[in-house]
C-alpha cells in the first residue's frame, strides 16, 4: 500500500522506522469489510467443449478473499477434527472427508444464491457448511446426536438443509444426479430463475443413470449444472483405469462442458457464474472440477496404497486451495502472516467449542426410529406401546 511504502523510505532515518511501522499498521484498510474491486487472473485457462470459455479475469474484493480463507480454513479444521473423532470411536459408520476439495464448495457458493439448489453424494460436510449450516449441526450429526442437521439419524452421508436449498448427501453412487435433474425440472416449472447443481465424483461419472438424466435435462432445456468433482480416484481406482475417456466435461456430447481448476476458488466462482447464466438461457452444462482429496476415500482407506505419499505432498505444496488464497492475500498486501495465523487460531477454537457442545447433545429418542419414514396418513403406520403393531392405510 502507498502509505506503508512511503513510511519505510530511508530519507527519514532509522529512528523513525518504528513510528512509521506503527502508523502503517494503524492505517491498514479494514480487510474484513473492504469491498473495493480487485481483478485477479485464474491459475490456468478454462477448457471448453461446445461453448465459449469464460474469461480468466475474475473480479473479487478483499472482503471476499478474506472470507474464502476463513471458511476454507474452517472446513479444513472441521474435517481434520472429524478424522480424530472417528479414530476415537465417537463417529461410527461411514465417513468421507473433503479436505483438499474446499475450493469447489466455497467457489460455487460465491457464484450463486440460496434460491439455487445443490445436491451431492456422501462427501457432503463442507457443502453443508457452505450452505449456511453450523459446526454444531455438523458434529452433532456425525456423532448421532439430536442437535444434528438430520436429528442424528442421517450420519456423515446424509446431511440436509432444505431451507437453504441443500438437498443432501446421498449414499448410493450416482443416485443424486437424477434427483438433481428433478429439482431443475421443478425450478423450470415454477419459473423462479434458479438453477440446480448436481455434484458427483469421477467414480460416479460412469453410471448409466447420469446419461439418462442428462438426456432428459437436454431434451427439456432444464437449468441443471452437473458438477463432476474429479479427485482422480474412485475409491482406490485411478480414473484412467476406470474410464476410457477421463475428459468428463466432454461426456455430455451434445451438452456443453467446461474443465475448471477445482483447487482455485476464484476459477470455480467464475465457472459457476458462467454455468448459471448458460443454464438459465440454454439448458444443462457439465463442469469438471480438477481437484484432489488428501484423505483416503473413507476412513477405512489409508489413501496411500494406490498413490504415493510424494504425490499427495506434491499437490499440497503446489496446488493447495487455502495456501493459494493465503499467498494472494499476502501478495496484494490485504493481510499479514500474523492476521492469517490468528484467523486459524480462531477457527481451531470454534471447532473445539462446537465439538464440546455436540457432545452435550442427547442421543435421539428411540421413538425417532419410526419418524420421517412415511408421510403421515399414508402407507404403513407403526403404533402401540412398543411400536410393533402395523396397520396399512390406503390414500
Amino acid at each position: 500500500m502507498a502509505l506503508s511504502r512511503a513510511a519505510s523510505s530511508p530519507s527519514h532515518g532509522g529512528l523513525l522506522k518504528p513510528l512509521a511501522a506503527a502508523i502503517s499498521a494503524s492505517f491498514r484498510r479494514p480487510i474484513s469489510t473492504d469491498a473495493t474491486p480487485i481483478t485477479v487472473e485464474t491459475s490456468v485457462p478454462f477448457t471448453a467443449h461446445n461453448c465459449e470459455a469464460p474469461s480468466r479475469t475474475v473480479e473479487t474484493t478483499a472482503q471476499e478473499l478474506v472470507g474464502f480463507f476463513r471458511i476454507m480454513a474452517l472446513m479444513r479444521r472441521m474435517e481434520i477434527a472429524a478424522d480424530s473423532l472417528y479414530k476415537a470411536k465417537l463417529i461410527r459408520g461411514f465417513c468421507h472427508l473433503y479436505d483438499g476439495q474446499e475450493a469447489v464448495a466455497i467457489g460455487m457458493e460465491a457464484a450463486i444464491t440460496k434460491k439455487d439448489s445443490i445436491i451431492t453424494a456422501y462427501r457432503d460436510h463442507c457443502t453443508f457448511l457452505g450452505r449456511g449450516g453450523t459446526l454444531l449441526e455438523v458434529f452433532s450429526e456425525l456423532m448421532g446426536r439430536q442437535a444434528g442437521c438430520s436429528k442424528g439419524k442421517g450420519g456423515s452421508m446424509h446431511f440436509y438443509r432444505k431451507e437453504a436449498g441443500f438437498y443432501g448427501g446421498h449414499g448410493i453412487v450416482g443416485a443424486q444426479i437424477p434427483l438433481g435433474i428433478g429439482l431443475a425440472f421443478a425450478q423450470k416449472y415454477k419459473k423462479d430463475e434458479s438453477v440446480s447443481f448436481a455434484l458427483y465424483g469421477d467414480g460416479a461419472a460412469n453410471q448409466g443413470q447420469l446419461f439418462e438424466a442428462l438426456n432428459m435435462a437436454a431434451l427439456w432445456d432444464l437449468p441443471a449444472i452437473l458438477v463432476c468433482e474429479n479427485n482422480h480416484y474412485g475409491m482406490g481406482t485411478a480414473e484412467w483405469r476406470a474410464a476410457k475417456s477421463p475428459a468428463y466435461y466432454k461426456r455430455g456430447d451434445y451438452v456443453p462442458g467446461l474443465k475448471v481448476d477445482g483447487m482455485d476458488a476464484l476459477a470455480v466462482k467464475q465457472a459457476c457464474k458462467f454455468a448459471k447464466e448458460h443454464a438459465l438461457k440454454n439448458g444443462p452444462i457439465i463442469l469438471e472440477m480438477d481437484t484432489y482429496r488428501y484423505h483416503g476415500h473413507s476412513m477405512s482407506d489409508p489413501g496411500s496404497t494406490y498413490r504415493t505419499r510424494d504425490e499427495i505432498s506434491g499437490v499440497r505444496q503446489e496446488r493447495d486451495p487455502i495456501e493459494r488464497i493465503r499467498k494472494l492475500l499476502l501478495s496484494l498486501d490485504l493481510a499479514t502472516e500474523k492476521e492469517l495465523k490468528d484467523t486459524e487460531k480462531e477457527v481451531r477454537k470454534e471447532v473445539d467449542d462446537a465439538i464440546a457442545q455436540a457432545k452435550e447433545s442427547p442421543m435421539p429418542d428411540p421413538s425417532e426410529l419410526f419418524s420421517n419414514v412415511y408421510v403421515k396418513g399414508y402407507g404403513a403406520e407403526s403404533f402401540g406401546a412398543d411400536r410393533k403393531e402395523v396397520r396399512a392405510v390406503l390414500p
